[in-house]
């Protein structure tokens, strides 16, 4: 299998479990009444699996983004939070400026 291939379904299977522990944790809390919604009325399974899936596409999608943008980065720079120094400014040279007489 390809290395670009396995690392798409690694970002798939941990996106969709940080969806899966996103929305145990909103049950859980039970923010803006969710729980009540999902375990009490006689089809609110279908809207806790909806709430899953689309986490999951959305946390993929992220997983997968970071991941590519990390690949980016160039072996030869030092590492973010170390700057290089930059090269000493030039010293400005004064111009002269020639006035008409009034």
């Amino acid at each position: 299998m390809p290395k670009l291939v396995r690392l798409y379904i690694s970002s798939v299977l941990c996106g969709f479990a940080l969806a899966a522990v996103f929305v145990a944790l909103l049950l859980a809390l039970d923010v803006a009444g969710l729980r009540h919604l999902v375990l009490d009325t006689r089809s609110g399974w279908l809207g806790g699996l909806l709430l899953v899936v689309f986490n999951g596409i959305v946390f993929a999608g992220v997983q997968f983004g970071i991941r590519i943008m990390r690949m980016a980065e160039p072996e030869d720079e030092p590492p973010s939070g170390r700057r290089l120094r930059a090269a000493p400014l030039l010293q400005p040279v004064p111009v002269p400026v020639r006035q008409p007489r009034r």
